[in-house]
């Protein structure tokens, strides 16, 4: 049986085969931490504002469980030189109330008057009538408990609001829970407040706002900042100790846990244009479309509670807040006049604004024009958005930020798993884009190159894209239906060539002819060059074939077809050139999954064509005719003429191999190693390659097993012929076939046609090494066992006969030394020729040896074969082996159980050739042979795509006109 390895560091596909035969930014939620732990605790306002014997009271006990509800009034402030002195101090920095004490949440109707931060800078004659007396802290602390507001416009449209029981140690934590049970969304029966499931969903939200319009009591709220309260704060305190501003207002909302967080960070980050204080200015930094990853935050509707946002970052507002509070009046309004001058000249920049009247300045149409005027990267590829899917998301300039940089949809988890999603440095919000879509990767080097994902619609200069291609500054890549950029890269010096290549190279020329696979390549001429450049390729040298998807199975079926019927004279590599061209042209320009489909039809066609070949070799064989038909033994020509479609196969197979490899080893290092489809492509490709290799062991083991039936008839002559013949001369080394002595010319013919095969089908050299091996293997192992066989039981080991069997074979070796096997046979024959050599010593010389001796000088023998030998030789009548001959203790087991026969399932293995392939697929043409079949087979394709078209459309193959 053979049995195919591979080579060390080879494709473990081949097996052995039998034959027989984000930046940390620094987030409002923290700045809001930070603020946090300057405010004062309920303990330290208390100490400040009261007498002196309050500093050392105790906490103030809990207040009682049952309480009678009443309106919270004024409370009187304290005694005493310190409660004077608390009240003076009070007015200088209190303003006046807008009404009495209410029932409302902070900031709203009928709250006291806020505290002005700035009062400072005022007159005091001016402050002190607007001055009411505030009560004391440790008088409000014992007041009873007051009814707060909780909007609920967060839980469902069009809410109002519930009323909930608050004290100065209510936390907010615990106002959720009621305010739930108010709505209706308490937790399951049987559990206490706070402990319900649907308290962790929701949160408490201090809002900061101001009517629409109106005074503070009238008007729509609009709500313009708005901060989490954590479990533990206490409402009714933060209402009391932090006042609203003049004009302002404030309110307690319910809220979903995850949109309070959102809104918060977007309402930290929105300017205050319409305070006191100056507009916020944000840096141009902050419209950055770096990295591109994902869309801007979108504003919030009038009703959401939040207003628009703008993504300041918490450094970018403390420094702000640090500007307000230490520059003069002066100095901000000389700041706000240049922002003016700003805007005026951003305005001046857009079409038909010289014209236009300028009206007040409004701080939102400045920032959206400077948040238009993107200046470019000068150091960075980048992509120019010539069409979004949104245009209130999509960005103008996406820029890449690494040396690969990916383009998709992205999303929080992939479809298989749960698993992470793979990451993408450029989201686009669009359905028919794929999470992980297209990766473009410029190096410092020139050019870019793109490639498309698995079933990603990819289009690039307006031609679908399908493979890996060329990125050059100026082109234009289509990602799905609604997205098209322009790609820029300001290192190369340029914008791109001086035309792009995306235009026609003549306008208003005629669109390209039906789907053919070359009219693509044809956009933009005219009729007449289209003809001539149809007609060239039609007709060319240069090494191409393509073809449409659904006209693959109709072309390697015609090549597969015509190469097992042997028609016309294509060389014999032909079959496997016109199919590789099929697969390089499957590589290149299909998309990413045809190419193992492809090799999987293609393994099939050929295994089948083999096998029928087989059949039809096997039914012409002598021993399958009918009864009474003699039977004709094999000769070395009609071997020849059998095994060659065999052969062929075998030499096509074998290079068509090698090459599929090369192609599979380069789909896998450009594949997308996230491509979820790889791995069974991959899986395909292995399942091709592996019906490939039992097509080459396969026509491997019926070449063989023919070649050494016919040798099987013609080896005896070895033993039995005589060289010596009267008048007969040895031939010397490199004799001709006929020079050679008659009992010889048999078994060199079948080793000279074999040759001559292996030749002419351009079998590759290690095969070609492999299949003589095999067959000296099977010759040597032959002769072996046909030499101890017939020394037994009559005269045969004899120096006169051993003498001529040397001579035969010392004949043949020479002839194999001048074919240019000789190396191969020696090695094959080295343990017929130490037998015989055994024989072809002197008797006297045989006699004086020891088993010894005889061990060392033929170690190729084995103990079993050496004893058999030696005890058949013929040392005359009456004389038997010496004792000298007999084994040594130690070799006796070996002797007796030991077998005297070589086996034929001993045989070396095969290896299949690796390797790079011997088509050469580059440069023209030059087999005229060749040549005329890829003619053919173009112009089959040209038929197969006219009988697609009505019939008043078709028309024959261009034919070029002569020069």
């Amino acid at each position: 049986m053979l049995s195919g390895e591979r080579k060390e560091g080879g494709s473990p596909r081949f097996g052995k085969l039998h034959l027989p035969v984000g930046l940390w930014i620094n987030s409002p939620r923290k700045q809001l931490a930070k603020l946090g732990r300057r405010w004062p605790s309920a303990a330290s306002v208390k100490s400040s504002s009261s007498d002196t014997g309050s500093r050392s009271s105790e906490p103030l006990p809990p207040p009682p469980p049952h309480v009678e509800l009443r309106r919270v009034g004024a409370v009187k402030a304290a005694g005493g030189a310190s409660g004077s002195r608390a009240k003076r101090i009070s007015q200088l920095f209190r303003g006046s109330g807008t009404g009495a004490t209410g029932s409302g949440g902070a900031g709203g109707p009928g709250t006291p008057g806020a505290a002005q931060r700035w009062a400072s800078e005022k007159k005091l004659p001016d402050l002190a009538p607007c001055v009411v007396p505030e009560p004391p802290l440790a008088a409000r602390a014992t007041a009873p408990p007051g009814v707060l507001k909780i909007f609920g416009a967060g839980l469902a449209s069009g809410a109002n609001y519930k009323s909930v029981l608050a004290t100065a140690r209510s936390t907010a934590r615990e106002l959720v829970a009621e305010a739930l049970e108010r709505y209706g969304l308490a937790g399951s029966p049987g559990s206490g407040p706070g402990e319900s499931s649907c308290v962790d969903a929701f949160a408490l939200c201090d809002a900061l706002g101001r009517p629409a319009a109106g005074g503070v009591g009238n008007g729509e709220w609009r709500a313009e900042h708005l901060r989490v309260l954590a479990d533990s704060e206490r409402p009714l305190l933060v209402q009391e100790l932090w006042r609203a501003r003049p004009g302002w207002a404030r309110r307690f909302e319910l809220r979903d846990r995850e949109e309070a967080r959102r809104l918060e960070q977007e309402a930290f980050g929105s300017s205050d244009s319409e305070g006191s204080g100056p507009t916020l200015w944000r840096p141009q930094k902050n419209r950055s479309r770096a990295a591109s990853g994902g869309a801007a935050l979108a504003s919030p509707g009038p009703g959401s509670g939040s207003g628009p946002s703008t993504g300041s970052g918490g450094k970018e507002r403390s420094e702000n807040l640090s500007l307000r509070r230490s520059v003069s009046e002066l100095s901000l309004q000389g700041r706000r006049r240049r922002q003016q001058e700003r805007r005026q000249q951003a305005l001046s920049m857009a079409p038909g604004a010289a014209d236009a009247p300028i009206g007040p300045a409004d701080p939102g149409d400045f920032d959206q024009l400077t948040q238009c005027l993107i200046q470019a990267p000068s150091n960075r590829p980048y992509f120019l958005l010539l069409q979004g899917y949104q245009d209130a998301q999509d960005f103008v300039v996406y820029v890449m930020t690494r040396e690969q940089h990916v383009f998709g949809r992205g999303g929080n988890a992939s479809t298989r798993g749960g698993s992470p999603a793979p990451y993408v440095d450029t989201f686009l919000n669009s359905p028919d884009i794929l999470p992980r879509h297209c990766t473009v990767r410029a190096g410092p080097e020139s050019p870019a190159m793109v490639r498309p994902s698995r079933g990603a619609p990819v289009t690039h200069n307006g031609c679908l894209l399908l493979r890996e291609a060329e990125l050059h500054p100026g082109d234009l890549l289509g990602l799905g239906e609604h997205f098209l950029f322009m790609y820029k890269d300001p290192r190369t010096g340029g914008s791109g060539p001086a035309r792009p290549p995306w235009l026609p190279a003549r306008p208003g020329a005629a669109p390209p002819g039906p789907g053919w696979a070359f009219s693509c390549r044809l956009c933009g001429r005219g009729l007449q060059e289209r003809s001539e450049a149809l007609a060239a390729y039609l007709d060319g040298r240069e090494p191409v074939l393509r073809f449409r998807p659904r006209e693959e199975e109709a072309l390697l079926g015609e090549i597969v077809r015509a190469a097992a019927a042997g028609t016309g004279d294509l060389p014999p590599l032909g079959p496997a050139t016109l199919l590789a061209l099929c697969v390089q042209h499957s590589a290149r320009e299909l998309e990413l999954g045809h190419l193992p489909r492809l090799l999987g039809r293609l393994a099939r066609l050929i295994k089948e064509a083999v096998w029928e070949k087989i059949k039809e070799i096997g039914d012409r064989q002598p021993e399958n005719h009918p009864e009474g038909v003699p039977e004709v033994p094999l000769t070395p020509e009609a071997v020849s003429v059998e095994l060659r479609p065999l052969m062929l196969w075998m030499a096509n197979t074998t290079e068509l191999l090698s090459f599929v490899q090369e192609k599979v080893l380069e789909m896998e290092k450009e594949a997308d190693q996230e491509d979820p489809q790889l791995c069974n492509d991959l899986e395909l490709c292995d399942e091709a390659m592996a019906l490939l290799d039992e097509v080459i062991m396969c026509t491997f083991q019926q070449s063989v097993y023919y070649l050494t039936k016919t040798l099987y008839s013609t080896l005896p002559a070895l033993l039995d012929s005589n060289p010596f013949t009267a008048g007969a001369e040895l031939p010397g080394p490199g004799a001709e076939l006929e020079a050679m002595p008659p009992g010889l010319r048999p078994t060199l013919g079948v080793f000279q046609a074999a040759l001559e095969l292996t030749s002419q089908c351009e079998l590759h050299p290690d095969l070609v090494s492999q299949t003589f091996g095999y067959l000296f293997f099977f010759s040597n192992a032959s002769l072996l066992n046909s030499l101890m066989e017939r020394g037994q039981g009559r005269p045969f080991y004899q120096w006169s006969r051993a003498v001529q069997i040397r001579t035969n074979l010392d004949l043949v070796l020479d002839w194999l030394q001048g074919a240019g096997l000789g190396d191969i046979a020696t090695e094959f024959f080295r343990k017929l020729s130490m037998a015989v050599n055994l024989l072809c010593v002197p008797r006297t010389s045989l006699l004086k040896a020891s088993w010894s001796s005889l061990r060392t000088d033929h170690p190729t023998l084995t103990p079993a074969q050496l004893h058999h030998l030696l005890s058949h030789y013929q040392l005359g009548p009456g004389h038997g082996p010496p004792p000298a001959w007999d084994p040594l203790p130690t070799e006796r087991d070996a002797v007796d159980t030991g077998d005297i026969f070589e086996s034929f399932s001993s045989h070396p293995p095969l290896i299949l050739p690796l390797g790079s392939s011997r088509l050469r697929l580059t440069g023209p043409v030059t087999d005229d042979a060749l040549h005329r079949e890829l003619r053919r087979l173009r112009r089959l394709l040209w038929d197969l795509e006219q009988q697609e078209l009505p019939a008043n459309h078709r028309h024959g193959p261009p034919v070029a006109t002569s020069p």
